[in-house]
Protein backbone atom coordinates (compact mmCIF):
# COMPACT_ATOMS: atom_id res chain seq x y z
CA UNK A 1 0.00 0.00 0.00
CA UNK A 2 2.82 2.36 0.90
CA UNK A 3 4.58 1.54 -2.39
CA UNK A 4 1.35 2.28 -4.27
CA UNK A 5 1.04 5.74 -2.63
CA UNK A 6 4.64 6.56 -3.55
CA UNK A 7 4.09 5.53 -7.15
CA UNK A 8 0.91 7.61 -7.29
CA UNK A 9 2.67 10.72 -5.95
CA UNK A 10 5.49 10.31 -8.47
CA UNK A 11 3.03 9.88 -11.33
CA UNK A 12 1.12 13.04 -10.36
CA UNK A 13 4.40 14.98 -10.14
CA UNK A 14 5.39 13.86 -13.60
CA UNK A 15 1.99 14.90 -14.98
CA UNK A 16 2.29 18.35 -13.38
CA UNK A 17 5.80 18.83 -14.78
CA UNK A 18 4.60 17.83 -18.23
CA UNK A 19 1.73 20.32 -18.11
CA UNK A 20 4.11 23.10 -16.99
CA UNK A 21 6.53 22.23 -19.81
CA UNK A 22 3.80 22.27 -22.47
CA UNK A 23 2.44 25.59 -21.16
CA UNK A 24 5.96 27.05 -21.27
CA UNK A 25 6.45 25.95 -24.87
CA UNK A 26 3.08 27.40 -25.84
CA UNK A 27 3.96 30.73 -24.21
CA UNK A 28 7.34 30.79 -25.97
CA UNK A 29 5.67 30.01 -29.30
CA UNK A 30 3.15 32.82 -28.81
CA UNK A 31 5.92 35.27 -27.98
CA UNK A 32 7.86 34.24 -31.09
CA UNK A 33 4.76 34.74 -33.24
CA UNK A 34 4.08 38.12 -31.68
CA UNK A 35 7.58 39.32 -32.56
CA UNK A 36 7.75 37.47 -35.88
CA UNK A 37 7.50 40.58 -38.07
CA UNK A 38 10.48 42.11 -36.27
CA UNK A 39 12.51 38.94 -36.47
CA UNK A 40 11.87 38.68 -40.20
CA UNK A 41 13.39 42.11 -40.76
CA UNK A 42 16.42 41.70 -38.63
CA UNK A 43 15.31 41.21 -35.06
CA UNK A 44 14.91 44.81 -33.94
CA UNK A 45 13.61 44.92 -30.39
CA UNK A 46 14.30 41.24 -29.64
CA UNK A 47 17.52 41.93 -27.77
CA UNK A 48 19.14 39.10 -29.69
CA UNK A 49 22.25 39.58 -31.79
CA UNK A 50 21.70 38.41 -35.34
CA UNK A 51 24.26 36.21 -37.06
CA UNK A 52 26.72 38.29 -39.05
CA UNK A 53 26.26 38.29 -42.82
CA UNK A 54 28.41 39.92 -45.49
CA UNK A 55 27.11 40.98 -48.91
CA UNK A 56 29.37 42.08 -51.73
CA UNK A 57 28.40 45.08 -53.90
CA UNK A 58 29.98 46.01 -57.26
CA UNK A 59 29.92 49.72 -58.18
CA UNK A 60 31.59 51.69 -60.96
CA UNK A 61 34.32 54.22 -60.31
CA UNK A 62 32.02 57.15 -61.13
CA UNK A 63 29.55 56.34 -58.36
CA UNK A 64 29.54 58.85 -55.49
CA UNK A 65 29.76 56.61 -52.44
CA UNK A 66 28.83 58.89 -49.52
CA UNK A 67 25.13 58.03 -49.48
CA UNK A 68 25.61 54.31 -50.15
CA UNK A 69 28.21 53.98 -47.42
CA UNK A 70 26.03 55.77 -44.86
CA UNK A 71 23.07 53.50 -45.61
CA UNK A 72 25.35 50.44 -45.48
CA UNK A 73 26.61 51.50 -42.06
CA UNK A 74 23.04 51.70 -40.75
CA UNK A 75 22.22 48.30 -42.25
CA UNK A 76 25.23 46.88 -40.40
CA UNK A 77 23.98 48.43 -37.15
CA UNK A 78 20.39 47.25 -37.56
CA UNK A 79 20.72 43.86 -39.22
CA UNK A 80 24.37 42.85 -38.76
CA UNK A 81 24.80 42.80 -42.54
CA UNK A 82 28.23 44.03 -43.57
CA UNK A 83 28.61 45.50 -47.07
CA UNK A 84 31.87 44.98 -48.93
CA UNK A 85 32.10 47.35 -51.90
CA UNK A 86 34.11 46.45 -54.98
CA UNK A 87 34.93 49.06 -57.64
CA UNK A 88 35.08 48.45 -61.37
CA UNK A 89 36.12 50.79 -64.20
CA UNK A 90 33.55 52.88 -66.02
CA UNK A 91 32.71 53.00 -69.72
CA UNK A 92 33.27 50.14 -72.15
CA UNK A 93 35.96 48.55 -69.99
CA UNK A 94 33.55 48.42 -67.04
CA UNK A 95 30.77 46.96 -69.18
CA UNK A 96 33.09 44.17 -70.23
CA UNK A 97 33.90 43.47 -66.58
CA UNK A 98 30.18 43.20 -65.78
CA UNK A 99 29.45 40.89 -68.71
CA UNK A 100 32.45 38.67 -67.96
CA UNK A 101 31.62 38.30 -64.29
CA UNK A 102 28.00 37.47 -65.07
CA UNK A 103 28.99 34.89 -67.67
CA UNK A 104 31.53 33.20 -65.38
CA UNK A 105 29.32 33.19 -62.28
CA UNK A 106 31.62 35.58 -60.42
CA UNK A 107 29.22 38.48 -59.95
CA UNK A 108 28.86 40.06 -56.51
CA UNK A 109 25.65 39.76 -54.49
CA UNK A 110 24.52 43.29 -55.38
CA UNK A 111 25.44 45.34 -58.43
CA UNK A 112 25.13 49.00 -59.44
CA UNK A 113 24.42 49.51 -63.15
CA UNK A 114 22.45 51.60 -65.62
CA UNK A 115 18.72 51.27 -65.90
CA UNK A 116 17.01 51.10 -69.28
CA UNK A 117 18.21 49.62 -72.55
CA UNK A 118 21.82 49.04 -71.44
CA UNK A 119 20.63 46.95 -68.50
CA UNK A 120 18.13 45.02 -70.61
CA UNK A 121 20.95 44.07 -73.00
CA UNK A 122 22.52 42.03 -70.15
CA UNK A 123 19.78 39.35 -70.39
CA UNK A 124 18.40 40.11 -66.90
CA UNK A 125 16.17 37.05 -66.63
CA UNK A 126 19.23 34.79 -66.66
CA UNK A 127 21.26 36.66 -64.06
CA UNK A 128 19.13 38.77 -61.73
CA UNK A 129 16.53 38.15 -59.04
CA UNK A 130 12.96 39.07 -59.97
CA UNK A 131 11.67 41.50 -57.35
CA UNK A 132 8.22 42.11 -58.83
CA UNK A 133 6.37 40.43 -55.95
CA UNK A 134 8.38 42.00 -53.14
CA UNK A 135 6.23 44.36 -51.05
CA UNK A 136 8.87 47.10 -51.04
CA UNK A 137 8.60 47.41 -54.84
CA UNK A 138 5.16 48.97 -54.44
CA UNK A 139 6.74 52.33 -53.60
CA UNK A 140 8.54 52.62 -56.95
CA UNK A 141 7.11 54.84 -59.67
CA UNK A 142 5.78 52.99 -62.72
CA UNK A 143 7.84 55.14 -65.09
CA UNK A 144 10.97 53.81 -63.39
CA UNK A 145 9.81 50.19 -63.31
CA UNK A 146 9.35 50.36 -67.06
CA UNK A 147 13.13 50.74 -67.46
CA UNK A 148 14.10 47.72 -65.30
CA UNK A 149 11.32 45.36 -66.38
CA UNK A 150 11.52 42.45 -68.82
CA UNK A 151 8.58 40.15 -69.56
CA UNK A 152 6.71 41.26 -66.44
CA UNK A 153 9.73 40.71 -64.17
CA UNK A 154 11.18 43.72 -62.34
CA UNK A 155 14.83 43.57 -61.39
CA UNK A 156 16.05 46.82 -59.84
CA UNK A 157 15.58 49.62 -57.33
CA UNK A 158 16.74 53.21 -57.97
CA UNK A 159 20.12 53.95 -56.42
CA UNK A 160 19.81 57.75 -56.55
CA UNK A 161 17.52 60.53 -57.70
CA UNK A 162 16.56 60.87 -61.35
CA UNK A 163 17.85 63.61 -63.62
CA UNK A 164 15.37 65.59 -65.64
CA UNK A 165 15.62 67.03 -69.12
CA UNK A 166 13.76 70.30 -69.51
CA UNK A 167 14.09 74.02 -68.94
CA UNK A 168 16.04 75.71 -66.17
CA UNK A 169 14.69 79.24 -65.77
CA UNK A 170 15.50 82.33 -63.75
CA UNK A 171 12.61 82.91 -61.36
CA UNK A 172 13.69 86.49 -60.63
CA UNK A 173 13.42 87.38 -64.33
CA UNK A 174 9.98 85.78 -64.42
CA UNK A 175 8.89 87.82 -61.41
CA UNK A 176 10.24 91.07 -62.82
CA UNK A 177 8.37 90.58 -66.11
CA UNK A 178 5.21 89.10 -64.57
CA UNK A 179 5.54 85.79 -66.42
CA UNK A 180 4.00 82.44 -65.54
CA UNK A 181 5.53 79.03 -66.12
CA UNK A 182 4.36 77.97 -69.61
CA UNK A 183 2.35 74.80 -70.06
CA UNK A 184 2.25 74.89 -73.87
CA UNK A 185 4.93 75.55 -76.46
CA UNK A 186 3.02 78.59 -77.70
CA UNK A 187 3.02 80.08 -74.19
CA UNK A 188 6.79 79.53 -73.98
CA UNK A 189 7.34 81.39 -77.26
CA UNK A 190 5.15 84.25 -75.98
CA UNK A 191 7.24 84.45 -72.80
CA UNK A 192 10.38 84.52 -74.94
CA UNK A 193 9.09 87.52 -76.90
CA UNK A 194 8.48 89.47 -73.68
CA UNK A 195 11.93 88.55 -72.38
CA UNK A 196 13.53 89.62 -75.64
CA UNK A 197 11.66 92.94 -75.55
CA UNK A 198 13.05 93.53 -72.05
CA UNK A 199 16.59 93.28 -73.42
CA UNK A 200 17.45 89.87 -72.00
CA UNK A 201 18.35 86.62 -73.72
CA UNK A 202 15.28 84.37 -73.88
CA UNK A 203 17.18 81.08 -74.36
CA UNK A 204 20.88 80.29 -73.97
CA UNK A 205 22.39 78.16 -76.75
CA UNK A 206 25.80 76.84 -75.66
CA UNK A 207 26.79 75.18 -78.93
CA UNK A 208 30.51 75.46 -78.20
CA UNK A 209 29.84 72.31 -76.16
CA UNK A 210 27.92 70.51 -78.87
CA UNK A 211 26.36 67.94 -76.53
CA UNK A 212 24.21 70.67 -74.97
CA UNK A 213 22.43 71.26 -78.29
CA UNK A 214 20.52 67.96 -77.96
CA UNK A 215 18.32 68.90 -75.02
CA UNK A 216 15.44 70.54 -76.87
CA UNK A 217 15.06 67.42 -78.99
CA UNK A 218 15.61 64.88 -76.19
CA UNK A 219 13.50 66.64 -73.55
CA UNK A 220 10.50 66.55 -75.89
CA UNK A 221 10.17 62.78 -75.57
CA UNK A 222 7.57 63.01 -72.79
CA UNK A 223 5.24 64.58 -75.34
CA UNK A 224 5.87 61.68 -77.74
CA UNK A 225 5.59 58.89 -75.19
CA UNK A 226 2.30 60.01 -73.67
CA UNK A 227 0.64 60.23 -77.08
CA UNK A 228 2.31 57.17 -78.60
CA UNK A 229 3.55 54.81 -75.85
CA UNK A 230 4.75 52.21 -78.36
CA UNK A 231 6.98 54.60 -80.28
CA UNK A 232 10.23 53.41 -78.64
CA UNK A 233 9.48 49.77 -79.51
CA UNK A 234 8.49 50.65 -83.07
CA UNK A 235 11.55 52.86 -83.44
CA UNK A 236 13.84 50.06 -82.23
CA UNK A 237 12.21 47.55 -84.60
CA UNK A 238 12.48 49.88 -87.61
CA UNK A 239 8.70 50.18 -87.77
CA UNK A 240 8.70 53.95 -87.23
CA UNK A 241 11.02 56.85 -87.99
CA UNK A 242 11.67 60.28 -86.49
CA UNK A 243 11.28 62.17 -89.77
CA UNK A 244 7.95 60.57 -90.74
CA UNK A 245 6.33 60.77 -87.29
CA UNK A 246 4.64 64.11 -86.63
CA UNK A 247 5.10 63.75 -82.86
CA UNK A 248 8.75 62.67 -82.92
CA UNK A 249 9.88 65.33 -85.39
CA UNK A 250 8.55 68.12 -83.16
CA UNK A 251 11.76 68.17 -81.11
CA UNK A 252 13.70 69.23 -84.21
CA UNK A 253 10.95 71.66 -85.20
CA UNK A 254 11.02 73.37 -81.82
CA UNK A 255 14.76 73.89 -82.12
CA UNK A 256 14.22 75.45 -85.52
CA UNK A 257 11.41 77.69 -84.24
CA UNK A 258 13.63 79.08 -81.47
CA UNK A 259 16.32 79.89 -84.03
CA UNK A 260 13.94 81.49 -86.53
CA UNK A 261 12.32 83.64 -83.81
CA UNK A 262 15.70 84.98 -82.72
CA UNK A 263 15.27 83.65 -79.20
CA UNK A 264 18.86 82.41 -78.86
CA UNK A 265 21.82 84.47 -77.70
CA UNK A 266 24.43 85.78 -80.12
CA UNK A 267 27.59 83.77 -80.81
CA UNK A 268 26.05 80.44 -79.96
CA UNK A 269 29.11 78.48 -81.14
CA UNK A 270 31.39 80.52 -78.85
CA UNK A 271 29.16 80.06 -75.79
CA UNK A 272 30.12 77.18 -73.51
CA UNK A 273 28.14 75.21 -70.94
CA UNK A 274 29.86 77.21 -68.16
CA UNK A 275 29.00 80.49 -69.92
CA UNK A 276 25.37 79.43 -70.12
CA UNK A 277 25.18 78.63 -66.41
CA UNK A 278 26.63 82.06 -65.61
CA UNK A 279 24.15 83.87 -67.88
CA UNK A 280 21.24 82.01 -66.31
CA UNK A 281 22.41 82.45 -62.71
CA UNK A 282 23.03 86.17 -63.09
CA UNK A 283 19.74 86.81 -64.85
CA UNK A 284 21.29 87.76 -68.19
CA UNK A 285 19.27 84.95 -69.73
CA UNK A 286 15.88 83.60 -68.72
CA UNK A 287 16.05 79.97 -69.92
CA UNK A 288 18.55 77.19 -70.46
CA UNK A 289 17.33 73.83 -71.87
CA UNK A 290 19.44 71.41 -69.85
CA UNK A 291 19.58 68.33 -67.66
CA UNK A 292 19.06 68.94 -63.97
CA UNK A 293 22.54 67.69 -63.16
CA UNK A 294 23.57 71.30 -63.83
CA UNK A 295 22.15 72.35 -60.45
CA UNK A 296 25.20 71.37 -58.33
CA UNK A 297 27.45 73.20 -60.81
CA UNK A 298 25.39 76.37 -60.39
CA UNK A 299 25.45 76.01 -56.61
CA UNK A 300 29.22 75.55 -56.60
CA UNK A 301 29.88 78.70 -58.64
CA UNK A 302 26.88 80.94 -57.93
CA UNK A 303 25.52 79.84 -54.53
CA UNK A 304 23.70 83.13 -53.94
CA UNK A 305 21.61 82.55 -57.07
CA UNK A 306 20.36 79.03 -56.29
CA UNK A 307 16.96 80.12 -54.99
CA UNK A 308 16.43 82.04 -58.24
CA UNK A 309 16.72 78.90 -60.39
CA UNK A 310 13.54 77.00 -61.22
CA UNK A 311 12.64 74.20 -63.59
CA UNK A 312 9.77 73.19 -65.87
CA UNK A 313 9.22 70.39 -68.36
CA UNK A 314 9.41 71.09 -72.07
CA UNK A 315 5.88 72.04 -73.07
CA UNK A 316 3.89 70.29 -75.77
CA UNK A 317 0.67 71.43 -77.39
CA UNK A 318 -1.71 70.29 -74.62
CA UNK A 319 -1.59 72.43 -71.48
CA UNK A 320 -3.40 69.72 -69.50
CA UNK A 321 -0.66 67.22 -70.29
CA UNK A 322 2.47 69.14 -69.33
CA UNK A 323 5.14 66.74 -68.06
CA UNK A 324 8.79 65.84 -67.57
CA UNK A 325 11.23 63.61 -69.43
CA UNK A 326 13.31 61.66 -66.91
CA UNK A 327 16.86 60.38 -67.21
CA UNK A 328 16.45 57.41 -64.93
CA UNK A 329 18.88 56.80 -62.05
CA UNK A 330 21.50 54.13 -61.85
CA UNK A 331 20.01 51.08 -60.20
CA UNK A 332 20.83 48.34 -57.71
CA UNK A 333 20.32 44.73 -58.81
CA UNK A 334 20.47 41.40 -56.96
CA UNK A 335 22.37 38.41 -58.34
CA UNK A 336 19.90 35.52 -58.53
CA UNK A 337 22.72 32.99 -57.98
CA UNK A 338 23.91 34.72 -54.81
CA UNK A 339 24.01 32.69 -51.62
CA UNK A 340 22.81 35.83 -49.82
CA UNK A 341 19.56 36.51 -51.69
CA UNK A 342 17.50 37.13 -48.54
CA UNK A 343 20.13 39.44 -47.06
CA UNK A 344 20.28 41.23 -50.41
CA UNK A 345 16.54 41.75 -50.41
CA UNK A 346 16.70 43.07 -46.86
CA UNK A 347 19.45 45.50 -47.96
CA UNK A 348 17.30 46.74 -50.85
CA UNK A 349 14.14 47.00 -48.75
CA UNK A 350 15.85 49.24 -46.22
CA UNK A 351 17.46 51.37 -48.93
CA UNK A 352 14.07 52.42 -50.38
CA UNK A 353 12.41 52.78 -46.97
CA UNK A 354 11.77 56.26 -45.51
CA UNK A 355 14.55 55.70 -42.96
CA UNK A 356 17.01 54.58 -45.61
CA UNK A 357 16.22 57.46 -47.92
CA UNK A 358 16.51 59.97 -45.09
CA UNK A 359 20.03 58.72 -44.36
CA UNK A 360 20.91 58.75 -48.05
CA UNK A 361 19.57 62.29 -48.60
CA UNK A 362 21.48 63.58 -45.60
CA UNK A 363 24.65 62.83 -47.57
CA UNK A 364 23.50 63.29 -51.18
CA UNK A 365 21.64 66.33 -52.50
CA UNK A 366 19.12 65.35 -55.16
CA UNK A 367 19.57 66.67 -58.72
CA UNK A 368 16.01 65.67 -59.53
CA UNK A 369 13.00 63.88 -58.10
CA UNK A 370 13.23 60.44 -56.54
CA UNK A 371 11.25 57.87 -58.52
CA UNK A 372 9.92 56.59 -55.20
CA UNK A 373 6.45 57.47 -53.96
CA UNK A 374 5.97 59.59 -50.87
CA UNK A 375 9.53 60.90 -50.55
CA UNK A 376 9.75 64.07 -48.48
CA UNK A 377 12.65 66.18 -49.71
CA UNK A 378 14.76 67.85 -47.02
CA UNK A 379 14.42 71.59 -46.45
CA UNK A 380 17.74 72.31 -48.14
CA UNK A 381 16.68 70.67 -51.43
CA UNK A 382 17.11 72.78 -54.54
CA UNK A 383 14.08 74.95 -55.33
CA UNK A 384 14.22 73.64 -58.88
CA UNK A 385 13.90 70.05 -57.65
CA UNK A 386 10.93 70.99 -55.47
CA UNK A 387 9.22 72.24 -58.63
CA UNK A 388 9.73 68.83 -60.27
CA UNK A 389 8.02 66.80 -57.56
CA UNK A 390 4.39 67.66 -58.49
CA UNK A 391 4.95 66.26 -61.99
CA UNK A 392 5.89 62.92 -60.46
CA UNK A 393 3.01 63.01 -57.98
CA UNK A 394 0.59 63.65 -60.85
CA UNK A 395 2.06 60.83 -62.93
CA UNK A 396 3.17 63.22 -65.66
CA UNK A 397 6.63 61.82 -66.29
CA UNK A 398 8.15 59.51 -68.89
CA UNK A 399 11.61 57.98 -69.41
CA UNK A 400 13.89 59.50 -72.02
CA UNK A 401 13.96 57.57 -75.30
CA UNK A 402 17.46 56.22 -74.63
CA UNK A 403 16.14 54.30 -71.61
CA UNK A 404 13.54 52.53 -73.73
CA UNK A 405 15.54 51.94 -76.91
CA UNK A 406 19.19 50.91 -77.37
CA UNK A 407 19.46 53.16 -80.41
CA UNK A 408 20.89 56.65 -80.15
CA UNK A 409 22.73 57.88 -83.20
CA UNK A 410 26.22 59.24 -82.38
CA UNK A 411 25.85 62.20 -84.76
CA UNK A 412 22.82 63.67 -82.98
CA UNK A 413 24.70 66.55 -81.35
CA UNK A 414 26.19 67.66 -84.67
CA UNK A 415 22.76 67.51 -86.32
CA UNK A 416 21.06 69.50 -83.56
CA UNK A 417 23.77 72.18 -83.80
CA UNK A 418 23.08 72.47 -87.53
CA UNK A 419 19.34 72.83 -86.93
CA UNK A 420 19.89 75.25 -84.05
CA UNK A 421 22.08 77.48 -86.24
CA UNK A 422 19.66 77.40 -89.18
CA UNK A 423 22.10 75.51 -91.38
CA UNK A 424 19.70 72.58 -91.72
CA UNK A 425 15.91 72.49 -91.55
CA UNK A 426 14.11 70.45 -88.91
CA UNK A 427 12.91 67.95 -91.52
CA UNK A 428 16.36 67.57 -93.03
CA UNK A 429 17.85 67.16 -89.57
CA UNK A 430 15.35 64.42 -88.71
CA UNK A 431 16.11 62.60 -91.95
CA UNK A 432 19.85 62.83 -91.24
CA UNK A 433 19.27 61.43 -87.79
CA UNK A 434 17.22 58.53 -89.13
CA UNK A 435 20.14 57.61 -91.41
CA UNK A 436 22.54 57.90 -88.46
CA UNK A 437 20.29 55.63 -86.39
CA UNK A 438 20.13 53.06 -89.19
CA UNK A 439 23.92 52.75 -89.22
CA UNK A 440 24.02 52.22 -85.48
CA UNK A 441 21.17 49.70 -85.47
CA UNK A 442 22.98 47.60 -88.08
CA UNK A 443 26.19 47.77 -86.05
CA UNK A 444 24.23 46.51 -83.03
CA UNK A 445 22.80 43.69 -85.13
CA UNK A 446 19.20 44.56 -84.27
CA UNK A 447 16.45 42.62 -86.00
CA UNK A 448 14.47 44.40 -88.71
CA UNK A 449 17.36 46.53 -89.96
Amino acid sequence: MKKFRVKTVLLLALILLSVAFIAGCSSSSSNDEASGSENSTGGEGTGEELPETTVTFLVDNQTVMDGLESVAAEIKERYNITTEFEVRPGGTEGDNVVKTRLATGEMTDLMWYNSGSLFKALNPEEYFEDLANESFMEVLDDSYKETVEVNGKVFGIPGESANVGGWLYNKKVYEELGLEVPKTWEQLLENNEKIKAAGKVPVVASFKDTWTSQLVFLADYYNVHTEQPDFAEDFTNNADKIASNSLAVRGFEKLQELQEAGHFNDEQTATSYEDALKMLALGEAAHYPMLSFALPAIEATYPDSMDDIGFFGQPGDDGENHGLTLWMPGSIYLNKDSEKVEAGKQWMEFFVSPEGLEIYMSEMKANGPYVIKGVDLPEDAYEAVKEMVPYLEDGKVAPALEFLSPIKGPALEQITVEVGLGMTSAQEGAEKYDRDVEKQAKQLGLEGW
